[in-house]
């Protein structure tokens, strides 16, 4: 079938294919998801070259993505366009840690959106970076990742109590939303003169004050055997090619969850399940987009990079390990999780 999205014509193939067997929605219930929130999903991928999750065949029981370990899978991260693109397809081209180069999708209207959910894309990820400046992040990312032991609950603890005030004290306004998952994700809106590695760094100070103040329930460990029963600040989330599930994002979950922009009020009340493909378009059409003033303000991380220096200065924490898949980075200590370490 064809659908009209703004000046576009989209076609949607299969429209009737079950992607959620668990909730019956099909690939067309989808891309409707995506057209009834389409001022939210647009706000957060405008000119922000995305990662596509696709999951073609649905998210069925047993179905698992294709992994750099393991490329056998149902579903895959899709980084390059693909070669069928329509010729509106607007692309940026970005570097990745290895030095490679590709040509990313980078939503510029909502046609794209719906065509993207076309090919099966699940779930987006956006870069914290816009394609007239792909080098220079203008968004700082909070990413409360609860661990075995602990839950949402403990993540919105940390984000109403240790992550809120800090922000307040900073002069920073700080947008939260559910991951979709157990976690909380906070954005702020930073100005984009600052390299990656700079804007990691930020997160990483932000992260250990945040650990600061809640020592019993919130870690910055970067190894798992060392996090213990705690909620991990993860950190590298800020580091270039990492991405996170953008706002009004579907999550590859049986019931289909989604991410959800909240305001600081409601977070207390709230669960993972309350926001699906089937509860946020009657929720969008009520409230509008609760992320619309997200792009008012930017932010300058001075402040935080004081924070960093003081941190190495006079506390003598350094640099934390980065993803596996990065070169060797200045500063960084020994890429080796502790236990193995000891053993050699």
């Amino acid at each position: 079938m064809e659908i009209q999205v703004g000046d576009r014509v989209v076609k949607v193939t299969n429209p009737d294919k079950v992607y959620f067997p668990a909730r019956g929605h099909t690939k067309l219930d989808l891309v409707n998801y995506y057209l009834s929130v389409g001022d939210g999903i647009l706000r957060a991928l405008r000119d922000r070259p995305t990662t596509l999750e696709r999951w073609p065949g649905g998210v069925f029981e047993g179905a698992k993505i294709a992994t750099r370990a393991d490329n056998r899978g149902d579903a895959f991260y899709q980084k390059r366009i693909p070669k069928n693109a329509p010729e509106w397809i607007q692309t940026a081209r970005i570097a990745f840690p290895s030095g490679r180069f590709a040509d990313e999708i980078c939503p510029t209207e909502l046609a794209t959106v719906a065509w993207c959910a076309n090919l099966g894309t699940i779930t987006c990820h956006p870069w914290p970076v816009r394609r007239d400046d792909v080098d220079h992040p203008d968004e700082l990312r909070i990413d409360i990742d609860p661990q075995p032991g602990t839950d949402f609950a403990d993540a919105k603890k940390i984000a109403l109590e240790a992550v809120r005030e800090i922000l307040g004290e900073l002069g920073f306004t700080g947008f939260p939303k559910t991951s979709g998952g157990r976690g909380v994700h906070i954005y702020v809106r930073v100005e984009p003169r600052w390299t990656f590695t700079e804007v990691r760094r930020c997160a990483l100070a932000f992260g250990r004050e945040v650990e600061r103040r809640m020592p019993d329930l919130v870690t910055t460990n970067w190894w798992k055997e060392e996090r213990g029963e705690k909620v991990f600040i993860d950190f590298n989330q800020n580091a270039r090619d990492r991405t996170i599930a953008s706002a009004y994002s579907v999550r590859p979950k049986p019931h289909a969850p989604v991410s959800a922009p909240l305001t600081w009020e409601e977070l207390p009340d709230v669960e993972p399940e309350d926001f699906t493909i089937a509860t946020m378009p009657e929720r969008f059409a009520e409230l509008g987009d609760l992320h619309a003033a997200i792009d008012d303000q930017a932010f300058s991380l001075e402040t935080l990079l004081e924070w960093a220096d003081r941190d190495e200065q006079d506390r003598g924490l350094g640099d934390m390990p980065y993803p596996p898949n990065y070169p060797k980075m200045e500063g960084e200590p020994k890429r080796v999780q502790p236990s193995k370490a000891r053993k050699d």
